[in-house]
């Protein structure tokens, strides 16, 4: 090597030598269906409040702030009364995003944050958050819960909602019932390009191909292997469904999130994954994932009492600073 590419090398290690190295930065994210707050269930807001603080999230993205309406069916269940999450948000002396647009995508949702919120997409799906001068996307989903596939394959009546036997049954249900909500997200997910990283929470109503597998079909835990669209299309978009991530084994972590209020032997539920934190981003690490619920297991992080009908899905995530910030 010549001389004084040496030399120049040696200068380049002695000034990144007294330059400080940041630290990556690092974030807590959680999705919860809270269930009006626990009030659909007569719960006081304060055990909602006592489950995010437990978690201490960052960023939270919450379903259903507000209680259902007094008509109730399968295939229709429009929100009443106010919204928790401004009592929530300002518990937590947190930034408060509602979103209010009317679309397949939402029914009562918002984005809470530790840190400011700076905008928002076209069709309220997400915001940006300045997260210490890094730009981060949060989009929050609440996809419709009819006809609900597993019901379907399980012969649970549903509403009107034919049952299903066989994985093409599946997977065309899934995508009639939510194929449009699935494209608007997609459609807003653009406005993260750039971004260091992107989040997507949301009570999807539909289980993951990952844990519909020929794997999970052996161990008697699921009747078909079904390559379910919803998360099979944010995957296509880039995104890494965090919890199976840390835990890819869908037998030993099933990751159940639907329901912690009837048994696994109850004849008229069945239990499944179908809420979900997605993660993108260039240099984005996922550091830990959990569900968080009543009790462990089937939970890893438990928070009681517990009051919503759903358990929530945290990660936590690190991504690198960029090169003069």
């Amino acid at each position: 090597m010549p001389r004084w590419t040496i030399l120049m090398a040696l200068a380049g290690l002695a000034a990144c030598a007294t330059q400080p190295i940041a630290a990556p930065v690092q974030l807590k994210v959680l999705s919860f269906n809270s269930w009006g707050a626990g009030g659909n269930q007569g719960k006081p807001i304060d055990e909602t409040l006592a489950v995010l603080r437990a978690v201490d999230a960052d960023i939270i993205g919450l379903q259903e702030t507000q209680l259902e309406g007094d008509v109730c069916e399968a295939e229709v269940c429009p929100p009443k009364g106010p919204s928790a999450a401004p009592a929530l948000a300002q518990a937590l002396g947190y930034y408060l995003y509602e979103q209010t647009g009317k679309n397949d995508a939402l029914w009562a949702n918002a984005i809470l944050s530790r840190y400011p919120i700076t905008g928002a997409t076209p069709n309220d799906l997400g915001v940006a958050i300045n997260v210490q001068g890094h730009t981060v996307y949060a989009f929050n989903v609440h996809f419709t819960d009819y006809p609900y596939q597993p019901y379907q394959f399980a012969h649970i009546p549903y509403g009107d909602a034919p049952f299903l036997a066989t994985s093409e049954e599946g997977v065309a249900a899934a995508r009639a019932a939510r194929g449009e909500a699935v494209d608007l997200l997609v459609k807003e997910l653009p406005a993260s390009d750039g971004a260091e990283a992107a989040f997507i929470f949301g009570d999807f109503n539909e289980p993951s191909g990952r844990d519909w597998t020929a794997r999970a079909v052996e161990a008697g835990m699921q009747p078909a292997i079904v390559a379910y669209p919803s998360s099979g299309a944010l995957e296509a978009a880039g995104f890494v469904d965090a919890y199976r991530a840390v835990y890819p084994d869908e037998i030993a972590h099933p990751g159940l999130t639907w329901t912690p209020t009837t048994t696994a032997d109850d004849p008229a539920d069945r239990h499944d994954r179908i809420d979900y934190v997605f993660v993108r981003g260039a240099g984005v690490d996922i550091v830990d994932a959990s569900i968080v619920g009543e009790a462990s297991p089937p939970a890893e992080m438990a928070v009681t009492p517990w009051p919503s009908d759903h358990r929530a899905v945290m990660a936590t995530v690190s991504f690198p600073t960029r090169p003069g910030e």
